[in-house]
């Protein structure tokens, strides 16, 4: 018997602990089940971000009765499946009452599902073995009946019970398996992949959202590829990224080791690797999903051509399709219209060749295609893309190059964007005589055009002397095409 009561007990995870006793003296059972329960197992840190499941054979409204008594809050979250929401000095646990599921006719939920008074039959509802464990934190009990502990110690990913039955009652249950793959580098069983692969289908009974949210999971863990392959391998790919699944098999030329597909795996676990001193979450699983999908066009942009007797590839204006791609499928995945803006954005800019005849104009056009809000990260896409070419070694003269002149002409302050030069969209119309409009646009955009080819001129009195020029210059043109 495993006994972690003292282990819990005392420590920043004592509101559990505290739960738990409180629905013991009342006379119900209480453990802690989930995620929790297999990475204490696994050793893993459990912080103040953990998600804190736990089950007992007490109904929703005595949960609420027994609670309210003390003036802790409980909130009803899912009362048909008996779930509440205790929030204990801040925290959040939920609480759902053992059950049995019945028949789930929508391939994601059950119909009906009936309470129980056993913690067995609670945890054989459960997907898999390493998640079908609980703990009695007050006695230390340990309740494993699906032999989920020796499957931690030898690292596998296994259904509960018949594998394609829990497929075919929840397909979301299908995109978990490769995340558990993926978060915890297990392998999964044979027997469920193989159900995997029978019941890939059932992937299209769950919400984009929600296999958004999968991914998104994969993406923060360190060794993306896991899932990805699983996916591939189980067909899953082929249902939800397709046209990743496109680049398998596809070569690319001298300068790559490997196929389209692989060297965008190693790219994207590559950015992870960069990004290993960051706890930023979004900015992690946005660039990995940028190095995920770089050369997602790469398939559809292909072209043999043979040049002096030699045959080779190439794919001309990738990254321009590619980001194009790569918004596609993030509206499919209903990702927020920022990651889709900031994704494109990188995918767009990833292909660069800077040389040291580049001048300071180019280099400040450079920054200003690119947005100064992306160059950090566009460096780490680029270095990650060349470490997963497995022919080049890390590190890149030129791109160092570059960083030093972007940083010089920013110590400058030399105009970038319009915010930098030193006339407005009110200074241009009090200037002119004119209202707003495209026009004031144009002239401002032109300045700009100007201001980064030569920066001695942006000074107010200066740019609206050339203000003046453009605008008669447009007025003079729109008057032709209207003769």
């Amino acid at each position: 018997m495993l006994n972690v009561g003292n282990m819990i007990k005392g420590t920043k995870f004592e509101g559990a602990y505290e739960i738990s006793k409180i629905l013991k003296d009342n006379g119900f059972q209480c453990y802690v089940v989930g995620g929790i329960v297999r990475d204490f197992l696994l050793y893993k840190t459990i912080d103040d971000d953990s998600e804190w499941d736990l089950a007992t054979d007490a109904k929703p409204e005595e949960i609420f009765q027994i609670f309210s008594k003390k003036r802790i809050k409980v909130i009803p979250i899912g009362i048909k499946h008996g779930t509440v929401a205790v929030i204990y000095k801040d925290k959040t646990y939920e609480i759902t009452t053992f059950r049995i599921d019945k028949e789930y006719k929508d391939g994601r939920h059950p119909s009906e599902v009936v309470f129980t008074s056993s913690i067995e039959e609670d945890l054989a509802r459960r997907d898999f073995t390493i998640n079908a464990m609980a703990i009695d934190i007050i006695d230390g009990k340990f309740v494993d009946p699906f032999g989920g502990i020796n499957d931690l110690k030898n690292k596998i990913i296994r259904a509960v019970g018949d594998p394609d039955i829990r497929f075919s009652e929840d397909g979301l249950r299908l995109m978990r398996a490769c995340r558990f793959a993926t978060k915890i580098e297990f392998t999964i069983e044979e027997k469920t992949l193989e159900a995997m692969k029978r019941n890939k289908d059932k992937i299209k009974n769950v919400s984009a959202e929600r296999i958004r949210d999968e991914l998104i999971k994969m993406l923060l863990a360190k060794k993306t590829s896991i899932g990805i392959e699983y996916m591939r391998i189980s067909g899953l790919l082929e249902i939800v990224l397709p046209e990743l699944n496109g680049c398998y098999g596809i070569s690319q030329n001298i300068y790559h080791k490997y196929d389209v597909y692989t060297h965008s795996l190693i790219t994207c676990d590559t950015v992870g690797k960069l990004l290993a001193n960051t706890n930023d979450k979004k900015r992690i699983y946005r660039l990995k999903l940028a190095g995920l999908l770089h050369d997602i066009a790469k398939p559809v942009t292909k072209n043999e051509i043979i040049e002096n007797g030699i045959e080779y590839s190439t794919f001309y204006n990738h990254e321009v399709v590619g980001a194009g791609i790569t918004k596609k499928i993030m509206k499919r995945l209903r990702f927020s219209n920022d990651d889709i803006e900031y994704v494109t954005r990188l995918v767009r800019h990833h292909m660069f060749y800077y040389t040291d005849e580049w001048t300071d104009s180019a280099v400040r056009r450079f920054m200003r295609n690119v947005g100064l809000d992306l160059l950090d990260d566009l460096f780490i896409i680029r270095e990650a893309d060349r470490i997963g070419s497995g022919k080049r070694q890390p590190g890149s003269v030129s791109i160092e190059k570059l960083k030093a002149r972007i940083q010089k002409i920013i110590e400058e302050e030399n105009a970038i964007s319009l915010k930098d030069i030193k006339v407005n969209g009110h200074d241009i119309m009090n200037e002119l005589g004119i209202s707003p409009g495209p026009m004031v646009g144009k002239i401002l955009n032109s300045l700009l055009q100007m201001v980064i080819e030569d920066p001695s001129l942006n000074e107010k009195e200066k740019l609206l002397t050339l203000a003046r020029e453009i605008y008669s210059n447009l007025t003079s043109q729109n008057a032709d095409t209207r003769n």
